[in-house]
């Protein structure tokens, strides 16, 4: 059988993660080692079509250059409602719609893969600081934070998240009452986009709080040849 990848975001009104996605498909058909036009990207919201219907028309084309299987890559962070309901139920309608000629697979998601710790893993290798904190955008879905908490776990990290608590200020007052002058920040989102220039612009209020504080934030993960490997993995699981 003849595949073709749809990598699959939440999609963004900042340009900027609708680039890199770009960027990641590229990287992604290199790794599989197939032409650029068989790996496409999507997204879940701000689209003007829904996500069933973009995949709709990738299988389409898809079938048209000689494939009969799409996998579709969920390139999120977390198992939030979004990789457990919202985009296995936009797959189901799409495979619906396309019918018998065109075969669609949902594959794990990004998050899932064990081989994301590397990334942080270099990163708190090149800063010096006395704690760090992984800081997520978080989910009020039950067991959502459970591979974020173990992964700081692993890492040696405390969690703070975005969205819901414990937040980035709390989780800075504790570990400064615990005598912590330097404090690394590990966003754990994908790109660069609203939210990480949000995060970027707490730091700096945090630095004015606590001007006794050195803080260090380290990028977002970024497209990058290493990311288009995991998700290279994953596909093939």
């Amino acid at each position: 059988m003849s595949s073709a990848y749809l990598l699959v975001s939440h999609g963004s009104r900042d340009p900027r993660p609708e680039i890199a996605m770009q960027q990641l498909a590229v990287m992604v058909a290199k790794k599989l080692q197939v032409p650029e036009k068989l790996v496409g990207t999507a997204c879940l919201e701000v689209s003007s079509i829904p996500l069933h219907e973009q995949i709709q028309r990738f299988a389409e084309g898809a079938v048209l250059l000689g494939c009969d299987r799409l996998k579709i890559m969920p390139i999120f962070l977390l198992a939030g409602v979004h990789v457990m309901a919202d985009i296995p139920s936009e797959v189901a309608l799409a495979s619906q719609a396309v019918g018998e000629g065109m075969t669609i697979e949902l594959q794990p998601f990004l998050g899932s893969h064990p081989g994301l710790q590397i990334f942080f893993q270099e990163q708190i290798a090149s800063i010096q600081a006395e704690a760090g904190i992984l800081l997520s955008h978080g989910s009020r879905r039950p067991g959502s934070q459970h591979s974020v908490a173990s992964m700081a776990a692993n890492l040696g990290l405390v969690t703070a998240y975005w969205s819901v608590s414990p937040t980035l200020e709390s989780r800075v007052q504790e570990l400064i009452s615990f005598g912590n002058q330097k404090i690394a920040i590990f966003p754990y989102f994908l790109f660069s986009g609203g939210i990480t220039d949000a995060i970027a612009h707490a730091v700096d209020e945090l630095k004015l709080q606590f001007p006794g504080v050195s803080f260090s934030l380290a990028p977002p993960l970024g497209a990058s040849e290493e990311l288009a490997n995991l998700i290279g993995d994953l596909i093939h699981r």
